[in-house]
């Protein structure tokens, strides 16, 4: 099924009012999942909202108010209250974006959330203002440590964030051999998984996917993304989070903010940003290869290429499972 964008952003709407978020909240999600399929990350898209829409059926609506549990002119703390965390990591920026802004640094974690979604997301609303940023999430323990079959922490992002004087570098890396979404849209689409990405429940590698989910995911990068895992994991538990949380509850968020003139001219800073990143893009290329890329420059290209398109792509399964979820709430208004 294709889609224009305002058609897809206005599925997504109506799927996540069908489950129970209000107006506001409804699109700041919509606009978190038309933004990964813009830039061709597919399955953090509308795939995303089904597997949000599974969960809020399977556990029911558990969500209380978002709330300050701790704050200081630098910093607070964030109990999510069980909401989903593209509402919950977005709160938590704008809070630390403000306070960096006055103090220059901030550090906010959040917990008690679940499903954070892309960090660069926030990564460029904090560059937007200006500030260098570095975010952490982690998550249900789906992913094994380097050595190791079984889960001990989750796919735990990481993303760092600065600003220049022509667009942001922004990079934002999951820690895992492969994504939870990848691995859920690959069952729901019934396909294979690549090789030696995932074990199944007994230890075995597997490319199924549903043996996956069962069983754990492979570190990203051997022992160092495994340690890069690891640490993300206990960045999440000083949010707040357990240290092996929950299936889809209790994750930790961290988000740190930094003004670029807390040691010099922030104009320089931005100017020095751009002149590395022309730096890195002027690089040899190896024999054959495409030229050197910034991390995410394609993610941005691809981006302004579908705006232009005005057009997204849905494979028909998860189109039609989309519109039965959206279709729940004007039977329940109908009746």
């Amino acid at each position: 099924m294709q889609l224009t964008i305002q058609q897809a952003r206005q599925l997504a709407v109506r799927v996540m009012s069908a489950v129970g978020h209000d107006e506001a909240d409804a699109g700041l999600i919509a606009d978190h999942l038309i933004d990964c399929e813009l830039r061709g990350l597919s399955y953090g898209g509308l795939a995303r909202a089904i597997s949000i829409a599974e969960r809020l059926a399977r556990t029911g609506d558990r969500r209380r108010p978002i709330r300050i549990r701790h704050e200081t002119p630098v910093s607070a703390q964030l109990d999510g209250g069980d909401h989903l965390g593209y509402i919950v990591a977005h709160r938590a920026t704008a809070i630390a974006v403000e306070k960096a802004a006055a103090a220059g640094i901030a550090v906010v974690g959040a917990n008690e959330t679940w499903y954070t979604g892309m960090l660069s997301y926030y990564a460029e609303i904090a560059a937007a203002r200006g500030l260098v940023s570095m975010i952490a999430s982690n998550a249900s323990p789906w992913v094994a440590p380097h050595g190791a079959t079984e889960g001990r922490f989750g796919t735990n992002p990481i993303c760092f964030g600065f600003p220049s004087d022509v667009e942001p570098v922004i990079w934002d890396v999951g820690t895992s051999a492969i994504i939870h979404a990848e691995v859920t849209l690959a069952r729901r689409l019934g396909q294979q998984l690549p090789e030696d990405v995932a074990f199944d429940r007994d230890g075995q590698p597997t490319r199924d996917p549903a043996s996956a989910l069962a069983g754990a995911f492979a570190a990203w990068g051997g022992h160092k993304g495994s340690g890069l895992g690891i640490a993300v994991q206990l960045l999440g538990i000083m949010a707040g989070s357990p240290p092996i949380p929950p299936d889809l509850a209790g994750f930790g968020f961290v988000i740190v903010a930094m003004r670029p003139d807390l040691m010099g001219p922030a104009e320089t800073f931005r100017n020095n940003v751009s002149a590395y990143a022309d730096a890195v893009r002027t690089a040899r290329p190896v024999a054959g290869g495409a030229p050197v890329r910034m991390p995410f420059d394609r993610s941005r290209q691809d981006r302004r290429q579908r705006l232009a398109e005005d057009s997204i792509d849905i494979p028909d399964p998860l189109f039609d499972q989309l519109t039965h979820i959206a279709g729940r709430r004007s039977a329940g208004a109908a009746s």
